[in-house]
């Protein structure tokens, strides 16, 4: 009586029983798809970036240009005031028709406008120096911003010196909450210049 052939099994599953070797094939395909999914997180959140952190960013990059704002007016008024200083003063001689004391004074208070421009430049400069694998993206973000801002912000015709524009550029903006706080300004500015008797 001829025996059956027995056919060999697979050198994988020699020494594994068949219900381990499925359970270890699919967690091989489970820890495949988080690997790929991990991988691909990264490429994914770089596309676009999230409003809420974007307007973080944004809030810090104000933080970064007024710190740098103040040190620089403090520097323009010390190296105005040693300059002017230092020169020699006739207060018999006027300059260009000014008094000596208040043209030098003058130009003192001009170094630090100088120093209050200088600074957010400065600032900006080295914020961007420090978020330079995500400038493509808040650039990205910053023009969109924009066209929100000139879409939602009301006529600047409208405004008198007493009653200007709220935040007009949107400047003081550095999160959700007061994005939508900007919105509710902006329409209620735009009810009142439009009925003003409706707003005693």
């Amino acid at each position: 009586m001829a025996t059956p052939s027995l056919r060999p099994l697979p050198s994988a599953l020699l020494c594994v029983p068949r219900r381990h070797a499925v359970v270890g094939c699919s967690q091989g395909n489970i820890l495949s798809s988080i690997r790929s999914k991990s991988t691909s997180a990264p490429l994914a959140t770089r596309d676009s970036l999230p409003w809420s952190e974007y307007l973080t960013i944004r809030r810090a990059k104000r933080k970064w240009e007024i710190a740098l704002t103040v040190p620089c007016v403090l520097a323009g008024l010390a190296g105005g005031a040693a300059y002017f200083g230092s020169m020699e003063l006739d207060a018999t001689k006027p300059i260009m028709g000014i008094d000596p004391l208040l043209f030098f004074g003058g130009a003192t208070m001009g170094c630090m406008g100088a120093g209050y421009l200088v600074g957010p430049v400065i600032g900006s400069a080295l914020w961007r120096a420090t978020h330079r694998r995500t400038m493509a993206l808040i650039e990205a973000r910053d023009r969109e911003f924009h066209q929100h801002i000139v879409r939602n912000r009301v006529d600047p015709t409208a405004q008198s010196a007493t009653n200007p524009v709220p935040d007009f550029y949107g400047e003081k903006i550095g999160s959700l909450h007061q994005y939508r706080q900007w919105l509710r300004d902006q329409a209620r500015y735009k009810r009142k210049s439009q009925w003003p008797e409706d707003q005693q």
